[in-house]
């Protein structure tokens, strides 16, 4: 079986069961047992009505803008944990909209690359509006907001806005200037990743920036055999993410689709766990 064919059977079971309660999205109920106090790996909005469990970015900055409360043991460690262990495969083949995005890759339109300074983009999202906005612009009590989720987060528009919009007639009467800039938010990702592959991952996802932060000292990792690779270019040419495997191994931009790995024709790339070379 293909690699590519593999990874998106893999996406598509994270995907359901990250959201299995389809039947929500009829009754526009949302899920609030106690399994929404736990997080998956990937972007997944914690008011889609069909999740089961939390968004971790949700979670953090929900933690981050409690009033009294600036930093959760759970969130943070989860995070860690995952992004050591694995590094931005979670982003590669386990995350809901990373799904959504390369779907959208598929759409007949003319492709570009994104100008490289704005892959640092995401970490500025990461800073300011994760990390620092919830912290500091509070209200009275203390408390701030999920300024992410709130002001930009085009996962949780198309996940739990526009269904519980469809199955609720009287949220629309709420509806606003802030909606119709998610919604703006919303229509230009999708352009964006039907012209450059991933587009929200390589521009804005916050959570892509820690687990790419990460990766260089994850323990699932690329490998590359200096002594079998001839430099031919082929591991290169293959990369969605347009990362140069030889190069850089432990790019920060690399989803360990492992579409390199098949493309290499001396086998000098592999994906495995090893705690060998890393920081190198």
């Amino acid at each position: 079986m293909r690699q590519s064919i593999r990874r998106k059977l893999i996406q598509t079971l994270a995907f359901f069961i990250t959201n299995p309660r389809l039947g929500n999205f009829l009754s526009g109920r949302l899920y609030k047992g106690e399994w929404k106090s736990l997080c998956v790996p990937g972007l997944n909005c914690y008011s889609c009505p069909a999740a089961t469990f939390a968004c971790p970015i949700g979670a953090l900055q929900a933690v981050i803008s409690s009033a009294g409360l600036w930093f959760s043991y759970y969130v943070a460690g989860f995070l860690l944990a995952v992004g050591v262990v694995w590094g931005r495969l979670v982003c590669g083949f386990l995350c809901p909209f990373g799904l959504f995005q390369e779907l959208l890759h598929k759409v007949p339109l003319p492709k570009r690359k994104l100008w490289a300074p704005l892959l640092y983009v995401k970490y500025v999202i990461l800073i300011v509006f994760v990390l620092l906005l919830p912290l500091l612009w509070t209200d009275f009590s203390g408390a701030g907001g999920p300024a992410f989720c709130e002001y930009i987060c085009p996962a949780g528009t198309l996940e739990a806005g526009l269904p519980l919009l469809a199955a609720r007639p009287e949220f629309r009467q709420a509806l606003g200037g802030l909606f119709a800039w998610k919604l703006l938010v919303l229509v230009l990702v999708i352009i964006g990743c039907m012209m450059s592959y991933r587009f929200f991952c390589k521009l804005l996802c916050p959570l892509g920036a820690i687990y790419g932060l990460l990766n260089r000292i994850s323990l699932y990792r690329l490998q590359l055999s200096r002594e079998a690779c001839v430099a031919c270019g082929k591991c290169q040419s293959a990369c969605p993410m347009g990362v140069n495997p030889v190069g850089n191994p432990g790019a920060a931009e690399c989803i360990r689709c492992g579409e390199c790995v098949a493309a290499c024709p001396r086998q000098a790339l592999s994906l495995r766990f090893s705690a060998d070379d890393i920081c190198k």
